[in-house]
This record gives C-alpha cells, structure tokens and sequence, in this order.
C-alpha cells in the first residue's frame, strides 16, 4: 500500500527514526551507568515495545489497562508509574499474582496502611515504590517530609508487600527552555530522589532501586550518581514541543498525521484540512516556546518541510484550518492534496487512534501497521 491509499486522517510512525532515537536513548543510559525503563504510555503498542527495550524488558506504564496489555504480551516487570487511586488497589492485587515483578507508585500513609492490610489479608505480594516530590508539586512526598519513614513503616507492617526504592519525575523540566537549563532540573531530580533514599536506609530500611525520569532530564543529565534506572518515553516518538526545548532536533520527530486537503479560501490565505481536534489533540505546548506551532506543522506528503512555515492555526472537531505567514503554495495543495502534520505532544496526538502504518523516511510506502492499545480500565 502507497500513503497516497490510506483513509485520512491517519497516523505515521516513522521505522527508521523511531529505531534511532530508541537507540540514542539507550546509549544515553549505558552512558550514565544506569538502567533504561522505558514508559510505553506515549506509543502504547507492543511493537514499539519490542523495539525499544533492552534486555531486562523493563517497562512503566500510565494506566491499569496498558499493565495487563503488556502483561498479556509477556512483559513482567511492570511499573504502574502514577500514584494508585485506593479504588484501583484490587486490580493491581488481582494482577500481582500473574506478575510478581508488578510495582506501584504510592505517597500518603493511608494508601500504604491500606496496601498493607490488603496484601495481609490476601496473602498477595506487591512491590511498592514510594513517590518523592522533586519540585514539581504534583504528586509526592517531600525528601525530608516525615510522611517518607512513615510510609516505609506502614509498608514493613506487611511481610507480603517490599519497599523497592523510590522514584521521582521532574516534570519542571518541561518549562526549560535549553539544555543547561534541563541539565540544572536534572540535578534537582538526582539530589532529591537520592537524599530520599539515603534518608530510608539510614532509618533501617531496604531501599534497593533509584528511579527518575523524564526525556528532557534523561538526555541533558551530567551525573546519575545514586541513581539505578531512568524512565522516559516521549523520546521514542519525539514531538514539537521536544525539539522547542531541545531535546530533540525537529528530523527525530517520528510521528506525523495523515491529513487531506478538503476546502481552500485563497482569499483569506487558508485552507481546511480533514484533521481537526480529535486527530491532532488541542495541546498548545509550543505558544510557551518562541516556536508556536499552533496545533501543529504543516509539511507535505513525503514529510518533507516544503511549504516553509505553515501551521494549523484553529481546529474544530473535524476540521484544520491552515494559514501561512506568507501567501499559501495554492497550486502544491489542490483539494484532495496529502499533507503531514507533526505534533506538539505525541502523546496526546496518538491517543485517538488504534494502529500505526509505518513509514521508511520519504519513501511513498506503508511498509507495515502496528496496532496499539488505549482506554483505562
């Protein structure tokens, strides 16, 4: 099949660049000295997976369905890497036993007493990491919080539950603007998740694994002294946004949508594509970067930059609409036109959509299609 023969709007994964940045990534953790996580939450399918992995098969996930999909697909360690909600506890028990390498972020003393009474009561073992706050305020205990020993205490109660370490994500990062600014964050990352740790052992407990994570603190680290493993995975795909910030260049962007060209108003310099807000998500990442993208560039079929700067500037549910800074290329874009669009968040672009056709770079061929998985329960 020719990318000229698929149904539009549709979504494409670039093979080749998608392999490089995997490896790029791995090179970076064999670099630090660290293991490599990789967080299948931005391309959810079990190719990607396969690709991107090393050898300990080591993977964090954002939701309980993308856990047992994995699982389903012969994963094992398994880090459901957002704080549990107490209404999800029993899934995770009833997933434990099929996945002893199965872990969980936690950060309030009333989840750990309750994880404790649960896996008394089942006789279930869970392994448990204890969220640190490292400056984002999100979720997390602060280093020096007393709620840290608190927790661990609650969860030593359980002879079935073990403390694996503790992990952290410096999502302040996403507010660097340059990679000495990401590589400053990094450090804030390193030092607080580190000190929580120091804290737990010299208190009496067993905190054997470090984990951090984010691509942009991943990639512009100096040092990962104290740490055991990073987690990251927008980098698989790569997105606007990265390459505003630096993480990236905009040729690593691996993800694209399909779209059509379905009305032109040369009049008002605009054309309307058939992707609109569901297709390419309304994340707006880049207005805070000197590189707004709207919701996202235009480039032309073969996904190559040839219209210069050409953005969708509105989307409706279905609809694009394109504007330029200059006047449009009107006779390269003709109603029934192909182009593709690339994203400001791949997460959230790739949310709506059930598989992946494969490109090779320019080539006009679909050369595969990867099925992903999406929903939370």
């Amino acid at each position: 099949m020719r990318i000229a023969d698929l149904s539009t709007p549709a979504l494409l994964l670039d093979r080749v660049r998608l392999a490089r940045n995997a490896e790029r990534m791995r090179g970076r953790a064999r670099e630090l000295g660290v293991a490599l996580r990789v967080h299948v939450k931005t391309l959810k399918s079990i190719d990607v997976a396969n690709l991107a992995v090393d050898p300990a098969r080591a993977i964090a996930v954002s939701t309980l369905h993308e856990a047992r999909y994995f699982l389903d697909h012969g994963f094992e360690d398994i880090c459901y890497a957002v704080c549990l909600a107490p209404g999800k506890l029993a899934q995770v028990l009833e997933l434990a036993p099929r996945a002893p390498r199965l872990s969980v972020f936690i950060d309030s003393v009333d989840l750990a007493e309750q994880i404790a009474a649960a896996a008394r009561r089942q006789r279930v073992p869970l392994n448990v990491w204890i969220e640190i706050d490292c400056g984002e305020h999100r979720t997390g205990v602060e280093p020096d919080d007393p709620a840290l020993l608190a927790i661990a205490g609650r969860l030593g109660a359980a002879p079935s539950v073990s403390l694996i370490g503790v992990a952290t994500h410096a999502g302040q990062a996403y507010a660097c603007r340059d990679p000495g600014s990401a590589r400053a964050v990094a450090e804030i990352e390193r030092s607080a998740v580190v000190a929580a740790a120091g804290r737990l052992r010299r208190a009496g407990f067993d905190c054997p694994n470090v984990s951090v994570g984010s691509t942009p603190t991943a990639l512009n680290a100096a040092s990962m002294q104290g740490v055991t493993e990073i987690r990251a995975g927008v980098y698989l795909a790569q997105d606007l946004f990265q390459a505003a910030i630096g993480s990236c260049s905009q040729s690593d962007i691996a993800l694209s949508v399909l779209a059509t060209v379905l009305s032109r108003d040369p009049p008002r310099n605009r054309i309307v594509i058939d992707a609109g807000g569901l297709a390419l998500s309304k994340d707006r990442s880049t207005a805070a970067t000197i590189h707004d993208a709207g919701y996202g560039l235009v480039l032309d079929a073969s996904g190559a930059p040839s219209f210069g700067l050409l953005i969708v500037s509105d989307v409706h549910q279905e609809h694009g609409e394109v504007v330029g800074t200059i006047p449009l290329p009107f006779e390269q874009l003709p109603i029934g036109a192909q182009v593709r669009i690339l994203p400001n968040h791949a997460c959230m672009t790739a949310a709506m959509y059930g598989a992946y056709h494969l490109v090779d770079g320019t080539c006009d061929e679909v050369v595969g299609r990867w099925h992903r998985t999406n929903g939370w329960d």
